[in-house]
């Protein structure tokens, strides 16, 4: 099983964000330096709010390359299931609190990274990881499952629906 630093991504997400960590390291790099050189060249530093702005941005962007890294670092890459039968990673699962059919939550099992930029910024995610993730591993539709939630609670849950996410 894996651990809890594992990012779960489908390979075209895990081809963006190389794609993106490339352009940052051989473009976005060399883009800030010229722009903070720029600015030095201005003169005084303490009042120079190009400079400063420059070096903010180089600060963000090499915390993002960091970031970038260690996900794909840590990526366990796998396919969306195109019929799935069960949940697993790369699927769209719809539960039901304690089998009540009116108190339904829908959610991507997987990571935020395998959202596209198209996708809805409000699509919940859980990683397999997590107590729900956990639970709902490698069930099917209408198996009932139970976890603990973060404040001791046992919570039981039913499988109501898997199908693929469509990223």
């Amino acid at each position: 099983m894996a651990d809890d630093r594992t990012v779960w991504l489908t390979r075209e997400a895990y081809d963006k964000l190389a794609r993106e960590l490339e352009y940052l390291k051989s473009e976005g790099r060399p883009a800030v330096t010229a722009k903070i050189a720029a600015a030095r060249s201005e003169g005084d530093l303490s009042e120079n709010g190009g400079y400063h702005a420059a070096r903010e941005e180089q600060g963000q962007m090499e915390g993002r390359i960091l970031q970038l890294e260690a996900m794909l670092r840590e990526a366990r890459v796998g396919d969306v299931p195109e019929n799935p039968d069960t949940v697993s990673v790369g699927t769209l699962v719809t539960i039901a609190y304690d089998g009540d059919p009116d108190d339904l939550d829908t959610f991507l099992l997987g990571s935020r990274e395998m959202l596209g930029l198209d996708d809805d910024i409000s699509t919940q995610v859980f990683s397999p990881q997590s107590p729900l993730g956990r639970a709902v591993l490698n069930a099917t539709k209408g198996d009932e499952v139970s976890y603990e939630a973060p404040n001791g609670r046992t919570i039981h849950v039913t499988i109501v629906e898997v199908s693929p996410f469509k990223g």
